[in-house]
C-alpha cells in the first residue's frame, strides 16, 4: 500500500510539472525573445536619436563618439547619406536578432544582438524552472511517505486489532490516528472488543448459573430413578415413572433455556417473530401466581409488533420483569408496546414503591437486591437482552418502569457463509 500511494502522488506531480512546465517553458522563452526583440529596438531609436542630435549640430559622427553609446555584444552600422557606413562592434555569426531606426538627417540606425544571448538567458531559465520541478518532486516523495506511513501503519495496526479480536482477545486498545475514517474504524472495533467481552462475561455467568440451576433437578431425577430400581411394584415403577418423566420435561426446559441463554448471535437464532405470541404466553402463565396474590397483570400498546430476536430468550426477559414486580412491586402490572425509530419496545410497569434511590443505579448488578433475594433475575435478563441484540434498561423509578428495546429490521444472510445475521 505505501509503494502504490507513493507512486500515485509522484504521478500526479510529475503529470501537473509535465503539463504546467512545458506551458512555462513556451511561455518564458516567447518572453524573453520579445524581450530582447524591444531592447535591440530601444537600442536603435536611441542611437538614432543620438546621431540625430550631433548632426544638428554639425559634429562629427564617428565610431569613436558612438563606441561608449553602444551596449556591449551588440554590432550596430550607422549608415549616413553619402559617407561610408560605420560599424562599431562584431558582426555576430550566425543568427542574430536585428532593428533599424532612422533619424530626422537621413540616417539609418542598424542594431543587431546576437541569439546566443537570448539562448543563454533561456537556459537559465529552464535551468531555474528545473530546479524548482525537482524540489517539487522531492518534497511530492516526502510528502506521500508522510502520508503512506500515516495510513498504512494504521491499518496495519486495525488489522492486528481485528485478529486479536478473532483469536478472543477482547480488550479494547483505545487509539486513534487523527485520521476520521480510520479513527470511526477503531471506535466501531473498540466497540465490538467491549461488546465481545460483555457477552463473554454473559456466557460465562450463565455457565455459573446452569451449575446451580441444574444440580437441584438432576438430584430429584437421580432420586426418583432409583427408586425405580429399588421397587418390584408395577404401580410404583409407574407412579416414579411419570413423576420422572414431568421432572425430564421441566429439566429439558431449564436446559433449553440455558442454551439460549448462552448462545452465540452468529448462530442465527435470531428470528422475526411476533412480539403479541410472547406476551399472551407470559399473561396466560403468569396470570395464576397474580390471581393467588390478589393482583392482575394486562396488556396495552401497539399490537400485531414484529420483532428480531430469540423468542425463548425474550421470554425468559419478560418472566424475569413479570417475576420482580410480582416480588418487589404493587398493583397491577401493566405491559404495554410501543415503536421508537427502528426499534420495538415493551415496557413493564407496576404500582408499587418503585425501586429505591440507592439502588437505582445498580439495579442491574449481581447480587443488588433490595428484599433479600438473590440478586440474578435482572442481571441474567440484561445479558440475555444484549446478547439477543437488544437492550434492557430502567426508564423510571417510581413506579418502576422498565424497557426491552428490540430491533425491527428483519435478518438477512451473509454473503460470506451464508449465516443468518441481523442488521
Amino acid at each position: 500500500m505505501r509503494r502504490r500511494l507513493i507512486q500515485s502522488t509522484l504521478a500526479v506531480v510529475l503529470v501537473v510539472i509535465a503539463v504546467f512546465g512545458v506551458s512555462l517553458v513556451i511561455v518564458e522563452t516567447r518572453t524573453i525573445t520579445e524581450s530582447a526583440r524591444e531592447r535591440v529596438e530601444s537600442e536603435a531609436v536611441r542611437l538614432a536619436s543620438i546621431v540625430d542630435s550631433r548632426l544638428l549640430v554639425e559634429e562629427k559622427v564617428t565610431a569613436a563618439v558612438l563606441r561608449d553609446q553602444v551596449t556591449e555584444d551588440r554590432y550596430v552600422v550607422v549608415r549616413l547619406p553619402g559617407r561610408a557606413p560605420i560599424e562599431i562592434g562584431d558582426k555576430p555569426e550566425g543568427d542574430a536578432i536585428s532593428a533599424s531606426a532612422s533619424g530626422e538627417e537621413g540616417e539609418t540606425v542598424t542594431v543587431q544582438e546576437p541569439r546566443s544571448s537570448v539562448t543563454r538567458e533561456v537556459g537559465r531559465t529552464l535551468l531555474i524552472i528545473g530546479l524548482v520541478a525537482l524540489l517539487a518532486v522531492i518534497a511530492a516523495v516526502l510528502l506521500a511517505v508522510r502520508q503512506a506511513n500515516r495510513l498504512a501503519s494504521p491499518l496495519t495496526d486495525l488489522a492486528e486489532t481485528a485478529e486479536r479480536l478473532g483469536s478472543g482477545d477482547p480488550r479494547p486498545r483505545h487509539r486513534r490516528y487523527g485520521v476520521p475514517e480510520l479513527d470511526r474504524v477503531a471506535d466501531v472495533l473498540d466497540s465490538s472488543a467491549e461488546r465481545i467481552g460483555r457477552m463473554l462475561t454473559a456466557e460465562r455467568r450463565l455457565a455459573a448459573d446452569a451449575s446451580h440451576q441444574l444440580r437441584t433437578p438432576l438430584t430429584a431425577l437421580s432420586m426418583r430413578l432409583e427408586e425405580i430400581t429399588l421397587t418390584d411394584d408395577p404401580e410404583t415403577v409407574k407412579e416414579e415413572a411419570t413423576i420422572a418423566l414431568a421432572q425430564v420435561e421441566r429439566l429439558t426446559d431449564v436446559v433449553q433455556r440455558l442454551l439460549t441463554n448462552s448462545r452465540d448471535p452468529r448462530t442465527g437464532s435470531a428470528v422475526t417473530f411476533e412480539l403479541d405470541e410472547v406476551i399472551q404466553q407470559q399473561l396466560a402463565e403468569w396470570r395464576p401466581a397474580y390471581r393467588s396474590a390478589g393482583r392482575a397483570i394486562v396488556t396495552s400498546g401497539k399490537r400485531h409488533l414484529r420483532a428480531v430476536g430469540t423468542p425463548g430468550a425474550v421470554a425468559q426477559v419478560l418472566a424475569a420483569l413479570i417475576e420482580n414486580s410480582l416480588m418487589h412491586g404493587g398493583g397491577t402490572v401493566a405491559l404495554r408496546t410501543r415503536v421508537t425509530g427502528n426499534q420495538a419496545v415493551i415496557e413493564v410497569t407496576d404500582e408499587g414503591p418503585g425501586v429505591p434511590a440507592d439502588l437505582g443505579a445498580r439495579i442491574f448488578e449481581r447480587a443488588i437486591s433490595g428484599h433479600n433475594s438473590t440478586g440474578i433475575g435482572l442481571a441474567v435478563a440484561r445479558d440475555l437482552a444484549e446478547a439477543d441484540g437488544g437492550r434492557l434498561e430502567m426508564l423510571q423509578a417510581k413506579p418502576a418502569v422498565f424497557g426491552l428495546f428490540l430491533s425491527r429490521t428483519p435478518p438477512r444472510k451473509s454473503q460470506d457463509d451464508g449465516r443468518q445475521t441481523v442488521r
